[in-house]
């Protein structure tokens, strides 16, 4: 199983709480951890300042980065963002990593959701 997390995941795991921990805690449980984030969703959850982002960055180094978009994931995320008329490439790239079976965590489940609806087997978290 795997766990994908578009920018709205990253900047919720990413904060210091007692409910994130617990979550983080109930994510390793369930064999979804360490999550996948794909690089171009840090574009979306960092402000490029070092000072802003350190919460987010220190996160992040628990995290599996993938730097490469292979051709055929770029062109399922095509698809998916076809198919649910969804504006967000980021957002279709979080899915179209996440498929087969796997797990999107998101602070904002409306597109995701949309884009899962045409996906193999995608569940939204939130």
């Amino acid at each position: 199983m795997k766990l994908v997390l578009d920018s709205g995941g990253v900047s919720l795991l990413a904060r210091h709480s007692k409910e994130t921990a617990a979550r983080i805690r109930s994510l390793l449980r369930a064999g979804l951890w360490p999550p996948l984030v794909p690089s171009v969703v840090l574009v979306e959850c960092l402000q490029g300042h070092a000072g802003r982002d350190a919460a987010t960055n220190q996160f992040l180094k628990t995290c599996d980065i993938v730097e490469d978009v292979p051709e055929a994931i770029a062109r399922r995320a095509a698809q998916l963002r076809r198919l649910s008329k969804a504006s967000s490439a980021v957002d279709a790239l979080v899915v179209a990593f996440a498929e087969p079976d796997g797990t999107a965590l998101t602070s904002d489940p409306h597109d995701l959701e949309a884009l899962a609806a045409h996906s193999i087997g995608v569940n939204v978290l939130t």
